[in-house]
């Protein structure tokens, strides 16, 4: 009798562990596609702000021309990488976003360098807006590479490990840079020669 009740004891805490382990590898799961969706709001509100941007300074600029078709490409090849795309590209949507921004930052030096257009209410708005959006998007791959590194974690650790192929877990790639200029250290010179 007491054999049988030690039996339905072990019984009963691993079914409680597999429950607990495939509730919690589901969640975390949903947690990082919920992240990944974060990125795609944010960076569906980048793609949409520049066009306002460039329509915006494309009188002024009409002999930085090809400044401007560069970041109207770059901005629909990263539209059309990140249509439909989940957390398994990873790599292709940031070497398009990379090139985005690139192109974005040659624009924006430029800009700078036409006084009178950045005085400009529309063009100073359009920019701001861009900055604050350019902050929202890397504080939502923060949060993804977060969600998706205790996703990751969780998949290897005992006894979740056990029932990572009953959850369909699969790791979860990071967003890193890939772009070797994202890398470098910017360098500022003060001097005012």
């Amino acid at each position: 009798m007491t054999a049988a009740i030690v039996i339905g004891v072990i019984a009963v805490i691993a079914v409680f562990v597999a429950i607990s382990s495939y509730n919690s590898l589901i969640n975390l799961k949903e947690q990082t596609n919920n992240s990944w969706k974060q990125i795609d709001v944010q960076l569906k509100r980048r793609h949409d702000l520049i066009p306002n941007l460039v329509e915006a300074v494309r009188g002024a600029m009409q002999f930085e021309r090809e400044t401007l078709e560069a970041v109207i490409t770059a901005r629909n090849k990263a539209v059309s990488v990140c249509t439909g795309a989940g957390p398994g590209n990873v790599a292709e949507i940031a070497a398009a976003e990379g090139a985005l921004t690139a192109a974005l930052s040659r624009f924006s030096a430029i800009v700078e360098a036409y006084p009178d257009l950045k005085a400009t209410g529309n063009v100073a708005q359009f920019q701001e807006e861009l900055t604050s959006t350019e902050n929202r998007v890397g504080f939502a791959r923060q949060a993804y590479n977060d969600t998706a590194t205790s996703y990751n974690v969780a998949q290897q650790q005992f006894p979740n490990v056990l029932f990572a192929g009953l959850a369909k877990a699969a790791p979860a790639t990071l967003w890193e840079i890939s772009e070797q200029a994202d890398r470098e250290v910017p360098k500022v010179n003060l001097s005012f020669k």
